[in-house]
């Protein structure tokens, strides 16, 4: 069974092919030859993920997943969000997210937090939605490096560790993209 992942991003790339393993062939965007930047233009994650699967899926008629996800703080009224990746301006500048985070829960007692993901998958057509979370709180400083975005500070609930100090192993386990995943492949189970 072949799926297309509607990401250019190599991290998140690497945490799902080791989720699915064998179950599925995943392709990637270079692998269907598309090379487009494909904008995330909704204020959802719904929306944004959608937006992937659908492009990919009206362009190349292939079976195709997409996904959105982002950091969810309570006291930042659920900042960063859907704007997690580009939180200080540019997109992908993890140091300057992170420190954006840092300086806006400054003084802050109230430091829960929730990672989400969510997944539009597009099977023969017909859109499916798939979603996790993973809740935790926000360290005041960095602490390992693993991971990407803002892993170094994100502690999850029960454990006294960051993602960034957890093996991609441990994370997949846990993760909100974990979760989703699982959703996904459990639906494909059902499916010819």
């Amino acid at each position: 069974m072949q799926l297309v992942f509607a990401t250019n991003n190599r991290h998140k790339l690497d945490e799902v092919a080791a989720k699915v393993g064998d179950k599925i062939e995943l392709l990637t965007l270079s692998d269907i030859g598309c090379t487009d930047d494909i904008e995330e233009t909704g204020i959802t994650f719904h929306e944004n993920a959608s937006i992937k699967s659908h492009y990919i899926f009206e362009k190349y008629k292939l079976n195709c997943f997409g996904d959105d996800s982002g950091l969810e703080i309570d006291a930042l009224n659920g900042e960063p969000g859907v704007y997690s990746a580009r939180y200080a301006g540019e997109h992908g500048n993890h140091a300057a997210n992170i420190e954006k985070v840092l300086h806006n829960l400054s003084g802050q007692t109230n430091r829960k937090a929730r990672f989400r993901t969510v997944i539009s998958l597009l099977w023969n057509g017909k859109e499916h939605f798939f979603e996790g979370a993973v809740e935790g709180t926000i360290r005041t400083e960095l602490s390992g490096t693993e991971g990407f975005g803002y892993d170094p500070i994100f502690e999850p609930e029960g454990y006294n560790v960051t993602f960034a100090e957890m093996s991609m192993e441990q994370k997949n386990s846990i993760s909100h993209r974990a979760k989703a995943m699982e959703q996904l492949i459990a639906f494909l189970s059902t499916v010819d």
